[in-house]
């Protein structure tokens, strides 16, 4: 008997590397889901001290937030229900715009899945329809938070709106394309939606079934949605009309050539637009201005146009609205260019830098021209000197902002539906990404001052 016998002798198997009789069957540790177990769990304890969360929810509770609590019905000592604190869901949204979280349904699930979101609810519970509703009726309270945090940043020196760039990007919308449709079609589809309510009011006004009754109540709320879906449509179609007429003044053999308008019925305020990839989709402008040098976002502004044309003027009115005064430099690429904008602004002290646009006559577009006005002429010249080159250089660091607009999700495909619900899906981002851009602008000052 050799010393591996003697070794496995006791063991119920066969010694490894012998022949012996047939193993038992293997002995494992198996899932056993239908436990109770007790686990304390302390959701301070959920995420570590730096985390993004916790600066998000130390920004919020420093927010004056009574306009929304002032709004609040159920009051102590009286009877309701309490509603979940603003200041919850403020910070929700906030945090998913960091995170490329654009949708009620998906960050009400997180809020039950995720340690970072659990942690801001602190034990409250939401659905996903009152993150709706909070997210697209916040407008004025997110434009007043994007002002403060970027006054606030000049005020402390790490931001300068003296120079500022503009950047118009088209943002799928959320319409279908097969929802746009001729004046004729609508006007088919809201007779047939109106024709269908009339009947379903008779039938239910004679039917005392009451299982009956509610399916034909559904019904006709359906036949009424889709007839209001139609009239908007209709008053779209009715701009576009419009706007169809006026151009066709000064681009007769344009306007010819140019199919007949059409409005969706899903989104009407859409739009069919010529996209970054040469498509043509479903779309919003949106537009972006922001202080080159720090990539702060300083306003936001969302169009239903498919060209930048005739954009830069009423922006710079809402950037000397919310500060107190226009900049003194602005910089955006040709699409922008309107002579009318140039001379209006640089009667306001404002020095416009923007490239040409295109000359079909082959002559040099940086001439002076007889019929120049003094802010023309200035744009010339400036746009001529190689300073002035330099100068419009640095509106490529624009397209950092709306790099990290895309990566967070800000500039994919809208899940919310016309323009002033879109404008709020833009206002939550800018916040959001000021917000992150605050905190690396702060501690860069910081290591400055202790090197």
């Amino acid at each position: 008997m050799t010393e591996q016998d003697e070794l496995f002798d006791d063991l119920g198997g066969a010694a490894p590397g012998r022949s012996g009789p047939s193993l038992g069957a293997a002995r494992l540790r198996q899932a056993r889901r239908d436990q109770t177990e007790l686990q304390a769990v302390d959701l301070e304890s959920l995420l570590p001290p730096e985390h993004a969360a916790r600066a998000v929810w130390a920004y919020v509770e420093l927010l004056d937030l009574s306009e929304l609590t002032a709004q609040v019905r159920a009051r102590e000592g009286a009877p309701g229900r309490a509603p979940v604190d603003p200041r919850i869901l403020l910070a929700l949204w906030l945090y998913a715009a960091t995170q490329a979280v654009g949708s009620a349904r998906e960050l009400a699930r997180l809020c039950q899945a995720h340690a970072a979101y659990r942690w801001i609810c602190g034990g409250v519970t939401t659905n996903h329809h009152t993150l709706s509703d909070f997210r697209v009726s916040q407008e004025a309270l997110l434009d007043r938070l994007l002002a403060q945090g970027v006054t606030a940043l000049e005020v402390e020196g790490l931001v300068k709106l003296e120079r500022l760039a503009q950047d118009g990007v088209r943002i799928r919308a959320s319409a279908g394309g097969g929802s746009f449709r001729s004046r004729g079609r609508l006007e088919k589809k809201l007779a047939e939606a109106e024709a269908r309510i009339a009947v379903l009011k008779a039938e239910l006004s004679g039917d005392p079934g009451a299982s009956r009754t509610r399916r034909q109540a559904a019904a006709e709320r359906t036949a009424r949605e889709q007839a209001a879906r139609a009239k908007a449509a209709l008053g779209r179609m009715e701009q576009l009309e419009a706007e169809r007429a006026r151009r066709a003044k000064s681009h007769k053999s344009a306007s010819k050539k140019q199919k007949p308008p059409r409005a969706s019925t899903s989104d009407p305020q859409a739009r069919v637009m010529k996209m970054a990839d040469g498509g043509f989709r479903p779309a919003y402008n949106g537009q972006l201005v922001s202080d080159p040098d720090t990539q702060v976002i300083v306003a936001v502004d969302v169009d239903d146009t498919g060209s930048d044309g005739g954009l830069m003027a009423p922006m710079v009115a809402r950037i000397a609205g919310a500060y107190g005064r226009p900049p003194r430099q602005y910089l955006v690429d040709g699409g922008f260019i309107k002579l009318d904008d140039i001379e209006q602004l640089h009667g306001q002290g404002v020095e416009v830098f923007a490239p040409p646009p295109a000359n079909k006559h082959n002559t040099d577009p940086l001439a002076q021209r007889d019929t120049d006005g003094p802010g023309v002429a200035a744009w010339r010249s400036r746009m001529a000197s190689e300073a002035g080159q330099q100068v419009y250089a640095l509106r490529v660091k624009h397209e950092c902002v709306n790099a990290q607009a895309r990566n967070r999700g800000a500039l994919q495909r809208l899940l919310v539906r016309g323009r002033n619900k879109v404008r709020c899906a833009l206002l939550w981002f800018a916040v959001a990404h000021n917000l992150m851009r605050s905190l690396a602008l702060r501690a860069t000052a910081t290591q400055a001052l202790q090197a």
